[in-house]
């Protein structure tokens, strides 16, 4: 999509600081950390929300899952982690494009202040 922001940095047309990156998914630290460790998990096709998943996305949603085992031993979240997705404006999600938050080295209070 033209306008999505985390299309753009997906495609590298925005800077951004990479973690992990290939051929489904890039990764990198969030801007405004609300952890000492936060980074975004995003999928390079354009999925709006987890409202949006189709049936067709279930292998993308899936190498997603399974590479945040790979990101929390290459992130040092060797004592745990949380992960967050959030869809709609209720929900929190400031970018309509699907992504998931992987966060750790602090316990979180919920909700947030």
């Amino acid at each position: 999509m033209e306008d999505c922001l985390f299309c753009m940095i997906a495609q590298k047309k925005i800077p951004s600081k990479a973690v992990y990156e290939d051929d489904l998914v890039y990764v990198f630290h969030d801007i405004e950390p609300q952890a000492p460790v936060h980074v975004l998990m995003v999928p390079k096709k354009h999925i709006s929300s987890t409202e949006t998943i189709g049936v067709e996305d279930g292998p993308l949603v899936a190498h997603m899952m399974l590479k945040i085992k790979e990101l929390s031993a290459l992130l040092g979240l060797e004592n745990g982690y949380r992960v967050v997705m959030n869809y709609g404006e209720d929900g929190l999600q400031s970018v309509s494009h699907l992504h998931m938050h992987i966060l750790g080295k602090r316990k979180l209070t919920w909700p947030p202040g």
